[in-house]
C-alpha cells in the first residue's frame, strides 16, 4: 500500500465570528425575546411577544406592527411574566 496523506479534519465552528463579538458580555447575560404564535379558532391566531428591552417605546412598535400586519394589540403588564406585547391577527 502506499502512504496516503491523509488530514484529519479539526474542529470548525463557523459562529466564532459571531461569538468573538459577544466575548464581553458575561456568560449568561444574554437578553432574548420570545415570540409565540397560539392558533385560537379557524384563521385566527394570538401571537405574543416577550422580552423586550424596557429602553424600547413598546407603544410605538405596537403601533407599527398593528399598521404592517392588519391586526389589533395590545400592551400587558404582568407581574410575573413581565410586559409584554398580544397581537390578534387573521392569517
Amino acid at each position: 500500500m502506499s502512504d496516503l496523506d491523509v488530514q484529519i479534519p479539526t474542529a470548525f465552528d463557523p459562529f466564532a465570528e459571531a461569538n468573538a463579538g459577544d466575548a464581553g458580555a458575561a456568560a449568561g447575560s444574554k437578553d432574548y425575546v420570545h415570540v409565540r404564535i397560539q392558533q385560537r379558532n379557524g384563521r385566527k391566531s394570538l401571537t405574543t411577544v416577550q422580552g423586550l428591552k424596557k429602553e424600547f417605546s413598546y407603544s410605538k412598535i405596537l403601533k407599527d406592527l398593528k399598521k404592517e400586519f392588519c391586526c389589533n394589540g395590545t400592551v400587558v403588564q404582568d407581574t410575573e411574566l413581565g410586559q409584554f406585547t398580544n397581537m390578534d391577527e387573521d392569517v
